[in-house]
């Protein structure tokens, strides 16, 4: 659309140039050609009728109707002058005519117009040497598209007594990737040469060479093969070149019974049999230089290789190392070593192995493609190796051809006209095509007896007749001879075997060190090598697995403190096993402060496994010191920590409720109880522990770091190891386990925090415990999770757990326990209570004086109480004595006027009723006011005159008395 949009306005703009200068600017439109149209690219059907002229580079395009073809220019351009290319050449649509008589078998086709057939056409045929042409030798192609007679054949003539010509098609590389065919081609007709002059190789026939430039190029080897199998003369034999046009030529002959014959092919796909059934090549296969390789890997001691391919089926694969071989053609030799310079991939640690086929200056050759200068090239491929098929006898035999291998190289240099043997590519390959030719010379010969027995001749050969290409394959595959090359023989899959040369780059030029035969396995080494360092490299940088170890200085240093405390946690323990009947430490539960005391030291015990690694014990034995670790941490933390928090807990649950505060203050406390508490927190460790060892025991892993290099110039690098407890689901377990803990931690922080203020004669120490909550809570909960952190790191991971666990014991037993030491050091309770019962005048214990200050504040608040019902006595017999005085004196008139009546009784006050308590003193007369120890009751008289003693707290009279 966006086109037409364009083509539009372009064309709209030439109609107005048109109608305002009437001139014209672009292409008029032309007819098309009778029985054809034209193509209009990007223009609609409305715009072609309305446009008459067409822009500058427009282009049309001729289409034939029906099954005519185009003869001519099939695209015109419109040119800047106003005209179309090509104009003095007509484009026709004609009939075509059957291809099939454009060939003749044994003979030649001449088309007259060159070109396609189609109407008009006239093919001239004619037979070979030793053929009679049977019809006419002329036919024309009728406006029909019929040819006006029947095609002629050509019949041998039996009467013939002159060579008959067999033909190969060939395909030499000029150019390209690989361009083998400047010097094989050469090299090939040299050889013809020599076959047809003999009298007894082939007498009767003469071999003749089609051949084509494929440039080492499969698409342009593939247009090249249709040509070869689609014209004549019949092809009784096709030679290929580089490998892989080769595995393209090789697949398809077997659709048209042909033997095809490599002089130039080295792919290892290539010896596929199932694949490739009528292939054989004088070229060993590349899996040649393997065992070539492999020998010099094993001298050398290198087991570690790496492989550089180009992406063609011609290389296999391979990977690792800093041995590279390398698969590629010459020109992608020289881009990847201008890489390599770069780089800095070559020198004295690495070794390059190249395929010894390329030109001996290769490297030298400028290149457009590279920006790498020749000094640099020759410095990056110094000191690389080749490994190179033999491809010239190095012996001084004649063989077949009756050539020695040196007088092949002066003959061959001859005909290449003195050209630089380095600069003609394909020179070393030379003598391999010399001797295909003699190989299929030879196995030709080798089928004229067989096949004659069978009524059958080599001039009869066609692309359908098997019976020939079986004789041909049969000949090859037992050829054996004597050639320029070598002694020349094919394995069962067609390749050939052979010598392999080994050659290395020396001051710029390769220098032969040694020769490897594969048939007997035997390396010839002439010691010759040479290398920029001090000899053969190592095949890798060499890595050292070194073990990090815990500092031993750190260790012992945390040791010794780790020790000091567990000599201090024996010296509290016997303290507070020796003291158990002392009151002030029965008041303490000495037990579970046995239990602390056990607990932190089995905690530090821990420190010692947590500090052992593999620079004490062996790798069997060290999930042995795993398993101490966690036990000892696990149950030491159960025992210290638990025996804690139960103390904590016990408070907690008797003194936090204030309306029952008083009451639980008298309970009794049964030691079972916290003791079946620290017991419960055990087992739970014990069973999670053994879970998780039976479900998923510890073992020793192994953590790898980068790779260090060392100060020296050396090829080593230090890879550092560190060893590890750990288990397959080790998170999990962890997380089960800090999880548990940790809820453990924060209730112990909060009931510490609660009964930070409550007093108890049962047990005496909890601030004490308390604050050892506080400070082994605070130091877990920071030293687990930077512990998990600085796992890489066994020093600081070390010192931080150990010192952690010193630290909290440490200030466990110094709360728990010097305070203890230093009260009973400095006030002398060292006595039991039967001792402190027969002593008279001693001291009050801890217990009496926390005693005796609770009373000292009742007595206070008891006195107040007493001294509020005194105020409200005294007004009360004010008020009695007020009452009496009225009554006196209304009683004399009372007596006068009822004198004749008869007197009631009048109440009288008991004196005895108005009297104070025992041992109170009497009230002074004055007043009547009591004393003021007296009892704290508003009811204190009652009307009767009694004291009511009920109002008296029986816990407060030993008070009131003393």
């Amino acid at each position: 659309m966006a086109l037409s949009f364009i083509l539009s306005l372009l064309l709209g703009s030439f109609s107005l140039a048109v109608a305002s200068r009437n001139t014209t600017a672009g292409c008029t439109i032309i007819r098309p050609p009778r029985d054809g149209g034209i193509r209009y690219r990007g223009l609609t059907q409305e715009q072609i009728r309305s446009v008459q002229v067409l822009p500058v580079d427009y282009e049309i395009e001729y289409i034939c109707r029906g099954n005519r073809v185009i003869v001519g220019p099939k695209v015109r351009k419109c040119l800047p002058d106003g005209t179309w290319t090509d104009v003095n050449q007509h484009s026709k649509c004609l009939l075509p005519c059957a291809r099939v008589w454009t060939s003749l078998e044994n003979g030649r086709v001449t088309v007259h117009p060159p070109g396609p057939a189609v109407e008009g056409t006239i093919l001239h045929y004619s037979c070979l040497e030793g053929f009679i042409l049977v019809g006419r030798n002329s036919t024309q192609c009728t406006k029909l598209g019929k040819w006006d007679s029947p095609k002629p054949v050509c019949h041998y003539d039996r009467h013939y007594t002159g060579k008959k010509k067999l033909y190969i098609g060939a395909l030499f590389p000029m150019s390209g990737g690989w361009p083998g065919g400047q010097a094989c081609l050469p090299a090939a007709q040299m050889a013809l040469d020599l076959v047809n002059k003999r009298t007894d190789i082939l007498p009767d026939y003469e071999l003749e060479l089609i051949y084509y430039d494929s440039m080492c190029d499969p698409g342009e080897a593939t247009k090249l093969l249709y040509d070869l199998l689609y014209t004549e003369p019949i092809k009784i034999v096709l030679m290929p070149g580089c490998s892989s046009v080769s595995t393209l030529v090789a697949e398809a002959a077997r659709m048209w019974n042909l033997i095809v014959l490599s002089y130039g092919s080295s792919s290892p796909a290539l010896s596929n049999r199932q694949r490739f059934p009528t292939f054989f090549r004088t070229h060993p296969s590349a899996t040649l230089h393997n065992p070539t390789r492999v020998q010099l890997f094993q001298k050398w001691k290198w087991t570690k290789i790496a492989t550089i391919q180009q992406t063609t089926e011609v290389f296999t694969s391979r990977q690792d190392a800093r041995i590279i071989v390398g698969l590629f053609y010459e020109t992608e030799a020289r881009k990847v070593f201008c890489e390599v310079y770069k780089e800095r991939l070559y020198g004295k640690k690495y070794v390059w192995f190249l395929i010894g086929w390329y030109a001996d200056n290769w490297f030298k050759i400028k290149d457009p493609s590279i920006n790498c200068t020749v000094e640099q090239m020759t410095e990056a491929v110094e000191g690389h190796v080749t490994t190179e098929i033999v491809m010239l006898n190095p012996e001084t035999v004649r063989g077949a051809s009756n050539l020695t291998s040196q007088e092949f190289l002066t003959q061959l240099m001859s005909k290449l006209g003195g050209k630089n043997p380095e600069e003609t590519g394909g020179f070393q390959e030379a003598p391999l095509a010399y001797d295909a030719i003699w190989a299929l010379a030879l196995a030709l010969n080798k089928t004229v007896g067989p096949l004659k027995a069978k009524g059958r001749r080599l001039e009869d050969f066609n692309y359908n007749n098997k019976d020939i290409t079986a004789e041909i394959y049969r000949a090859l595959n037992t050829s054996s001879f004597e050639g320029v090359s070598g002694h020349v023989v094919f394995d069962a899959q067609g390749s050939r075997m052979a010598w392999t040369l080994i050659e290395q780059l020396q001051g710029g030029s390769y220098k032969k060190i040694g020769y490897f035969d594969m048939t007997k396995g035997n390396l010839s080494w002439y010691g010759n090598d040479r290398w920029i360092g001090s000899g053969p490299p190592a095949d890798q940088t060499v890595v050292i697995q070194k073990f990090r170890y815990l500092s031993q200085k750190l260790f012992v240093s945390v040791s010794v403190f780790a020790g000091l405390g567990i000599l201090m946690g024996i010296v509290c323990l016997t303290f507070n096993i020796y003291n158990s009947n002392v009151r002030y430490i029965q008041n303490s539960q000495p037990y579970l402060n046995n239990m602390t005391a056990v607990g932190c030291m089995m905690a530090l015990a821990a420190v010692f496994p947590l500090g052992i690694d593999g620079l004490h014990v062996d790798n069997p034995q060290f999930p042995v010191v795993c398993q101490f670790r966690l036990w000892l941490l696990g149950l030491g933390f159960s025992l210290a920590y638990g025996s804690m928090f139960t103390k904590i807990w016990w408070v907690h649950t008797v003194f936090t409720k204030k309306d029952e505060k008083k009451d639980k203050r008298k309970q009794h406390l049964e030691p079972w109880k916290l003791y079946a508490t620290v017991g419960v927190l055990l087992v739970i460790d014990i069973l999670s522990l053994m879970i998780w060892q039976i479900a998923d025991p510890l073992h020793m892993t192994v953590e790898k770091f980068t790779k260090e290099a060392p100060k020296e110039d050396v090829d080593q690098l230090i890879e550092p190891l560190l060893q590890h407890c750990s288990s397959e689901k080790m998170n999990t377990w962890l997380g089960v386990v800090y999880g548990y803990k940790g809820l453990l931690l924060l209730l112990g922080i909060f009931l510490a925090y609660e009964t930070k203020s409550v007093s108890t004669e049962k047990i005496n120490d909890h601030r004490a415990v308390g604050m050892a909550i506080y400070n082994v809570s605070v130091l877990c909960m920071i030293t687990a999770p930077v512990t998990m952190i600085l796992s890489s790191k066994q020093d600081a991971s070390f010192a931080f757990a150990s010192l952690a666990i010193i630290f909290s014991v440490y200030i466990t037993l110094v709360v728990l326990f010097v305070p203890k030491m230093r009260r009973l050091i400095t006030r002398g309770e060292w006595q039991s209570d039967q001792q402190e019962t027969m002593k008279t005048g001693s001291s009050t214990n801890n217990n009496d004086e926390e005693k005796s200050r609770q009373l000292e504040r009742e007595n206070k608040e008891l006195q107040k109480i007493i001294q509020e019902k005194e105020e409200r006595v005294s007004e009360l017999r004010n008020q009695l004595s007020e009452r009496q005085a009225l009554r006196s004196r209304k009683r004399p008139t009372s007596s006068n006027q009822n004198h004749s009546s008869p007197s009631l009784p009048t109440p009288q006050n008991d004196p005895k009723s108005l009297l104070p308590p025992p041992g109170y003193p009497l009230p002074s007369s004055d007043n009547h006011s009591l004393p003021p120890t007296f009892s704290n009751s508003s009811t204190l008289y009652q009307p009767d005159g009694k004291i009511n003693r009920n109002n008296c707290h029986p816990g407060r009279l030993q008070l009131l008395y003393k």
